[in-house]
């Protein structure tokens, strides 16, 4: 039975083989991506026994804007709602903010929101810089 927990329990091992599971470039940055989970908003993860299958990170200002960064399933773990079940928890945790946005990275997976009660954002345009070489 897969369980969930919004306590930072994951340890750099775990989060680094989760990551390389799904081939997330992050996985690369082992200690970095540690530092950043523990000091993210809120991450939401998702164990079978002691072995982190699911994990959800959100960045919020306390107010107004919860931003749904990534969601991730290890891959033997697919298909069993663990990505839904991470995302209706965060929604249920922001659900006095006026906004819960997220960016895919791939138009594949916007029917997945969809289905969780997004909607694609008519004005809005994703941006970003990518810095894989600065490795502090």
């Amino acid at each position: 039975m897969i369980q969930y927990t919004e306590e930072k329990i994951f340890t750099k091992d775990q989060i680094e083989h989760l990551f390389l599971s799904v081939h997330w470039i992050s996985g690369e940055y082992p200690e970095r991506l540690y530092k950043a989970l523990l000091h993210s908003s809120t991450v939401i993860t998702a164990w079978d026994g002691d072995r982190l299958v699911g994990l959800l990170r959100a960045l919020d200002d306390s107010e107004m804007l919860a931003y749904i960064h990534y969601v991730l399933v290890d891959p033997q773990y697919q298909g069993k709602k663990i990505a839904g079940t991470l995302v209706e928890k965060a929604k249920e945790i922001y659900k006095d903010y006026v906004y819960i946005e997220g960016m895919p990275e791939e138009s594949k997976n916007v029917p997945f929101y969809q289905r969780h009660g997004f909607q694609v954002m008519k004005d809005g345009v994703p941006i970003v810089i990518r810095n894989y070489g600065n490795r502090h």
